[in-house]
């Protein structure tokens, strides 16, 4: 990867909804909503308090996440679409 977020930053990408309703109609991709959960791609070091000392992560590379439907701001790397967003607009880990 050739993008390392800083402090409390996360880089995510999101994870491909269902192509096809409970009924079995094909949804087009222009009536698609934007998925609200991804895979932790890379995270920065964690956030600092004011005296300087280190605040870890909570979530690390690999984790399915649950995050806003309006989180995060999206980037190209590598030619993969990403989001890049504050560890506190992830709301919780999937397992």
């Amino acid at each position: 990867m050739a993008l390392k977020p800083l402090h409390d930053r996360v880089l995510v990408r999101r994870v491909e909804g269902d192509e096809k309703t409970a009924g079995g109609l094909i949804i087009p991709d222009s009536a698609k909503e934007k998925p609200a959960e991804g895979v932790v791609v890379a995270c920065g070091d964690g956030a600092r308090k004011d005296n300087g000392e280190l605040i870890a992560m909570a979530v690390k590379e690999g984790d399915k996440v649950l995050f806003g439907k309006w989180s995060g701001t999206e980037v190209t790397v590598d030619g993969q679409e990403l989001l890049m967003m504050k560890e506190s607009d992830i709301m919780g880990i999937l397992s």
